[in-house]
């Protein structure tokens, strides 16, 4: 018995983070709101879990409610309730902020429950054992230690919700440099081109020496932020559309930031499949990173990585179980990548990506 399976019992004898929030006997707090917050709330109330309130940082929880909870001061939580457990509700990267959070996590038992950034799902430790075979060919695809490790890692944290396992997975996000070796004749593709900041990184990682980028947002003005930033760039082309399979017209809804997404609600946008973009021409490196339509957008630019085996960097973290889902599909679409998985300091497990080399 060997790959994942050796960890199988390590992680079924781990505590799910809803049932050690239904059984700790403590009052509990959610730390945040938003969208985020209205996912866990759910969760809670689905799970039979009571949340005592909530509170903010002190410059946000002034004359502030929150589905009906009023928002208070940590100060305030912390003289109605001496020994309680605190749920983070939002995302960060920000270093102070994390600081905080370990701060909080020194003096409560804290939980960051892991929810989708996309959709409504949530990761289940009964639903990820019963699918244990489908994580162990995951596992099986990554191809060096620190790979390995950071999924093990990242799934005691999903199943719990501790930040402990999550802090064992980061590393800086200048591994990808040393993956993807980008050299001066790339083709780059960077589909959720957002303001055109991972455009211009890739610009300064090759130091202005590329062959072509085509950089694909949907979003109108993070659209025109990503024009005006990069008009200065040779051989880029910009398309004002959302990455999917297939051309044609869908539904966009929300704004600007991380809850943007197609949905069954908004205004009509273009969605273009990157084969159709690029018309059966070369392309050498592909970013990924468009809010949960990862595998649809995968699907189209299979003839593009079945065809000339790309470098590509998908973001795996939009939905709870696409850091196993991902892999296996690139995998299906062409086989004989070496996959690499690096977690960038977030909490919670958001900037997760794997990189995808050709083993050619």
């Amino acid at each position: 018995m060997d790959g994942l399976y050796i960890y199988h019992d390590f992680f079924l004898g781990l505590e799910s983070v809803w049932d050690r929030l239904k059984n700790c006997g403590k009052p509990i707090y959610m730390y945040g709101g938003g969208n985020g917050g209205e996912k866990i709330l759910r969760a809670c109330n689905e799970n039979g879990i009571c949340i005592s309130g909530i509170f903010a940082s002190d410059d946000f929880s002034a004359d502030k409610s929150f589905w009906g909870y009023k928002v208070k001061r940590l100060s305030e939580i912390e003289s109605e309730a001496k020994d309680l457990v605190v749920v983070l509700a939002f995302g960060t990267d920000i270093p102070e902020v994390m600081e905080r959070i370990d701060r909080i996590g020194k003096k409560h038992e804290l939980f960051a429950p892991d929810v989708s950034v996309a959709g409504t799902e949530r990761f289940e430790k009964k639903y990820f054992m019963e699918n244990f075979r489908k994580a162990a060919e995951a596992y099986s695809l990554l191809s060096d230690s620190a790979s390995r490790e950071v999924f093990v890692d990242l799934t005691a944290y999903k199943i719990t919700g501790r930040l402990e396992y999550l802090r064992k997975a980061f590393s800086t996000p200048d591994e990808s440099e040393r993956l993807l070796m980008l050299g001066e004749n790339e083709i780059y593709c960077d589909l959720g081109a957002y303001n055109g900041d991972t455009v211009r990184q890739f610009a300064e990682r090759t130091g202005g020496r590329y062959k072509k980028i085509y950089a694909v947002e949907p979003e109108k003005r993070n659209f025109q932020k990503c024009v005006k930033s990069c008009l200065g760039f040779e051989n880029i082309s910009f398309y004002n559309a959302a990455a999917w399979s297939a051309d044609g017209e869908m539904l966009f809804e929300g704004g600007s930031g991380r809850q943007a997404r197609l949905g069954s609600n908004g205004r009509k946008i273009p969605v273009r499949s990157l084969d159709s973009i690029l018309g059966g021409e070369e392309c050498t490196y592909i970013k990924y990173d468009v809010e949960g339509a990862d595998i649809p957008s995968l699907d189209g630019s299979a003839f593009s990585i079945s065809g000339y085996a790309p470098k590509i960097c998908c973001a795996v973290y939009h939905r709870c179980y696409d850091y196993i889902k991902i892999p296996l599909h690139i995998n299906r679409l062409r086989s004989g990548y070496k996959f690499y998985m690096r977690q960038y300091p977030y909490y919670p497990a958001w900037e997760t990506n794997i990189f995808c080399i050709s083993g050619k």
